[in-house]
């Protein structure tokens, strides 16, 4: 028996997957969910085989929930953002479903699952689902992170300043620290240049947290922050700093 869950917030959407799937005895409906916190805690407790998942939800989004996740179980998309399809497939979402779509649509995205299923097809790790994954609108103005068991979401606002750590990021704020598993890449195109600089290879800087730039030695700059901390500026950093403070 195939088990299967469907995270999406809105019911009529959720009945129509749940009338489509009776149709299919092999698989079984584990669980319906209206939120990612919600869709994560059925994904910890019954693992299933394959989820339905929307993508535009209140709280987190359907992308935001499955970075949470170390091992995503296989994943049909379906929401009425189209926008989306591209972001989906580079996800290698099996398939992605437009709303409002036809049960001929659903069972074609269903029997391909079916297919890679049987054929015992290798599983994409998270860190694969999301490598080339572009960031959502949402995250201008937030990250979400797992700690422990928790999922906590930061403003963008209360970023001080972030540092890379191997294969992941540190994000400090003016209390704590997260870990997140993206690049420095990544959060130098989601960050507003308005308010941020990638000071250094390592570094990316909150400027309202820039409190004054100290010479350390020979044309090698630091910058300091509110916190008392020291920020190492590359060259090309230091170039940066001066062109977006008007100095």
């Amino acid at each position: 028996m195939i088990r299967c869950l469907i995270i999406d917030d809105e019911p009529l959407a959720r009945s129509l997957v749940k009338e489509y799937l009776q149709a299919h005895k092999n698989i079984q409906l584990l669980q319906e969910c209206g939120d990612g916190f919600e869709g994560i805690k059925a994904i910890q407790q019954h693992q299933p085989d394959l989820i339905f998942l929307d993508i535009q939800m209140p709280k987190i989004t359907g992308f935001e929930m499955l970075e949470l996740i170390d091992e995503p179980p296989a994943i049909i998309f379906t929401t009425a953002y189209d926008e989306y399809a591209m972001k989906a497939f580079e996800a290698n979402a099996i398939d992605y479903l437009l709303k409002p779509f036809s049960k001929e649509r659903f069972d074609k995205a269903l029997n391909k699952w079916m297919q890679q299923h049987e054929n015992a097809a290798p599983a994409k790790s998270s860190e694969e689902l999301f490598k080339n994954l572009p960031a959502q609108p949402e995250e201008q103005n937030r990250i979400v992170v797992k700690t422990g068991n928790q999922i906590r979401i930061i403003p963008i606002t209360e970023i001080c300043y972030i540092e890379a750590c191997d294969d992941y990021v540190k994000i400090h704020t003016a209390t704590e620290v997260f870990m997140k598993k993206k690049t420095m890449n990544y959060f130098e195109q989601l960050l507003s240049e308005k308010d941020f600089v990638r000071a250094h290879r390592s570094y990316i800087i909150q400027l309202s947290q820039i409190t004054r730039i100290e010479l350390m030695e020979k044309e090698s700059y630091c910058a300091l922050l509110k916190s008392g901390t020291k920020i190492p500026l590359s060259k090309t950093g230091y170039s940066k700093l001066k062109e977006v403070l008007g100095i």
